[in-house]
């Protein structure tokens, strides 16, 4: 899954990366070191500019809400639910269908962090001998330290109890696909811990090499069949992880000190 991310790259490299053509500075973000669900995040996306007189799609740079609400909810409370969309199903979930098939985007980040619980604090736990074991934060990233494009929807949600001139009358929210972690050693593995992602987790989310983005946002492809090719995970050996603090398990904690690499897992927490 993906549950907490690093976005440290200003707009300025962004639009380098994507070949973004258009940016309001007022919608940039300062850079975030764990970014959780329900906050503000950059999106890159290929859509038509309002009032516009081409209906030509261009490529932007947006602020949405991580969280996606469907269109169709009568209140938007279930998007911090609706975070991560799994890549095997996303095609025929009411929730993310139409988003699929119309409004997909690239969420750019550093790398994500994942949770592991040690092998003996698990046995512990499945015997009850321990209430909650301790978990050991892990930061994951391309072992090039390009940017990590992570594939994504996003849809309109409008509050109906807003007048249609006011600035919260439209929510624009998204989400993160998700794919089975990849059991191939990692590009560069701790010394201790995990030797792959499926070590550190069953899920992750789908990168998209650069080969796959100007498909994947163009709006114009709307085959599910076509579109779920592009949800192939990409080529092994691209990724590597490392221990981090485990203050980033706060959300209230955030610099990019979160990102050092730590030597080893820290005192009390085992893999």
């Amino acid at each position: 899954m993906c549950g907490r991310y690093a976005a440290s790259r200003r707009p300025e490299d962004l639009a380098g990366a994507f070949g973004i053509e258009k940016w309001e500075p007022e919608e940039a973000l300062e850079p975030d070191y764990n970014v959780a669900p329900t906050k503000e995040v950059h999106a890159v996306l290929d859509r038509p500019l309002k009032d516009a007189d081409s209906p030509r799609p261009v490529r932007q740079l947006r602020r949405l809400r991580w969280g996606l609400v469907p269109s169709w909810a009568k209140t938007p409370e279930g998007g911090a639910r609706m975070i991560n969309a799994r890549a095997e199903t996303v095609h025929e979930k009411p929730a993310y269908r139409r988003a699929f098939a119309a409004r997909r985007c690239i969420l750019p980040a550093d790398g994500y962090y994942e949770w592991v619980t040690g092998q003996q604090e698990r046995d512990l736990e499945v015997e009850g001998k321990k209430k909650r074991p301790r978990k050991q934060p892990y930061f994951v990233l391309p072992a090039d330290g390009s940017v990590f494009a992570m594939a994504g929807l996003y849809e309109f949600w409008r509050d109906r109890t807003l007048p249609d001139d006011h600035p919260q009358a439209w929510w624009v929210t998204c989400s993160v696909i998700t794919t089975e972690a990849e059991r191939t050693p990692l590009a560069v593995a701790p010394a201790e811990g995990p030797r792959s992602l499926a070590d550190i987790h069953p899920r992750m989310p789908l990168m998209l090499t650069p080969d796959r983005w100007d498909a994947w946002l163009d709006p114009s492809r709307t085959d599910p069949e076509e579109l779920r090719a592009l949800l192939a995970p990409p080529p092994p050996g691209l990724m590597r992880a490392y221990p981090v603090a485990t203050a980033v398990s706060n959300v209230r904690n955030n610099g990019p000190e979160l990102l050092k690499e730590l030597e080893g897992p820290e005192e009390g927490t085992l893999f």
